[in-house]
């Protein structure tokens, strides 16, 4: 077994994946052939293990410089691309900068140089303008998302980097349409592709409508979010306002719910996916922020509370749902006194949720905040044993755990959490006081 043979082994196992997909063995393969690769993919289809397989086999342990950098068009995306890597247990130090995360965080974190560095273009360039950055030692260049980067407008902040991207002996791009061209500005000329596009089966999603009255759409909505018994939901909507609106009605009828939109602030995005993701609110209300980037197989509900601007929208937030070969269902609700666009197909199942006294399902599950994270040498072990042994939790009653560079957030049963505030108030953390609160 060679070198890079044995890496991946351990980094698939690492991971939790037995094997690799065809898609991940092709570009392996591609990846060691060819110094410029074009991977063509749909979302989901584990495009990201694909490239950072063999971006992981490159890397150099005696070196003190960035040698991968991994750009996304959204700070979403480059999150999960950095937890992904992160699963892969590797000794390689890794860093994220994306606009909204604290610019001093990502300085101070920049003094030693991560081997493998992702971000947004945007917050790249930044950093590069600021001369805080050192990027002529990067040997590999992946831009994920390409197609969304263009679409986005960052071309003149790619084309920027390639100025200080001297060094550079590998390039990836990830696309999930076909290119017309491909970029002077990288030297791409004739690249190796690896294309699955063709490879691309429809989701197992089931279509439904949901009519309404124009004074009773909330209420025809509280239903229909009852009626799913605790089932991980997205309910999507236009405009910020919306969301908010959306929650505190649900809110008042003793539905937890959580909003997403681009109008929060970051850290509160990140602590409503958190809260989302470890199980501790079924239901995110969002904008079409998280029709993109957001990567939750789980998902078993999609619903349109406002239609979407325009077909490929309304694809891209169904896509959240039947996910990783799973089974999806997706809701438009449809007001029967108004016209639908034209550019959607309305389905034409209809789904009339029970009424009357429907009685919300609360999560048995509720997040715990630390006030202590990466930056603290603070992690999940440590926070296992601490609740484990001084909060005499069980193995089972402890859920996802999120570590960030100075917070940590653990899903504990609803049940046992303010007895457990108790017992742990006046404990330590690994020497240290923490203050320990329910994640607001």
């Amino acid at each position: 077994m060679n070198k890079s043979q044995h890496t991946i082994d351990l980094a698939l196992k690492s991971a939790g994946f037995e094997s690799l997909n065809d898609l991940q063995r092709e570009t392996i393969d591609a990846h060691t052939k060819h110094d410029q690769l074009l991977i063509l993919s749909q979302t989901g289809s584990g495009k990201t293990l694909a490239f950072l397989l063999p971006l992981l086999c490159n890397l150099k342990q005696d070196s003190t410089g960035i040698q991968a950098l991994i750009l996304a068009p959204s700070r979403e995306l480059a999150i999960q691309i950095e937890t992904v890597f992160k699963s892969l247990k590797s000794n390689f130090k890794v860093l994220t900068c994306y606009g909204g995360h604290s610019m001093r965080t990502e300085i101070n974190s920049l003094t030693e140089a991560p081997a493998v560095l992702i971000g947004t273009p945007g917050r790249i360039c930044d950093h590069i303008t600021r001369g805080q950055l050192d990027l002529s030692q990067v040997k590999q260049l992946v831009i994920d998302e390409y197609d969304k980067c263009l679409e986005f407008g960052f071309e003149d902040q790619m084309k920027f980097m390639q100025i200080e991207l001297t060094g550079v002996r590998k390039t990836c791009l990830v696309s999930a349409t076909e290119l017309k061209e491909f970029p002077t500005y990288l030297s791409f000329n004739d690249p190796g592709i690896v294309n699955h596009l063709g490879n691309f089966q429809e989701p197992d999603i089931t279509y439904y409508n949901v009519a309404f009255t124009s004074d009773g759409k909330f209420e025809r909505l509280f239903d229909l979010l009852c009626s799913f018994n605790g089932e991980l939901t997205i309910v999507f909507c236009n405009f910020r306002e919306a969301t908010e609106t959306i929650v505190d009605y649900l809110n008042s009828m003793n539905y937890e719910a959580v909003a997403y939109h681009g109008g929060m602030e970051q850290e509160d995005r990140e602590r409503a996916l958190i809260k989302f993701r470890n199980g501790s609110f079924h239901t995110l209300i969002c904008t079409d922020l998280g029709s993109r980037g957001l990567d939750i197989p789980e998902i078993q509900h999609v619903v349109h509370f406002q239609y979407p601007q325009n077909a490929e929208a309304y694809t891209h937030r169904n896509g959240r749902t039947a996910r990783m070969k799973a089974n999806g269902s997706a809701y438009l609700m449809i007001n029967k006194s108004e016209d639908t666009p034209d550019y959607l197909d309305v389905p034409s199942t209809a789904y009339t949720p029970p009424t009357g006294k429907n009685t919300p399902l609360r999560s048995p599950w509720v997040t715990l905040y630390f006030s202590a994270g990466k930056k603290d040498k603070i992690n999940k072990i440590d926070l296992v044993g601490f609740l484990g042994q001084k909060g005499q939790l069980q193995k089972h009653e402890i859920g996802l755990i999120i570590v960030q560079d100075r917070s940590s957030f653990v899903a504990v049963p609803r049940k046992k959490a303010k007895a457990l505030l108790e017992t742990v108030r006046d404990q330590k953390v690994k020497g240290q006081k923490l203050r320990i609160a329910i994640a607001k």
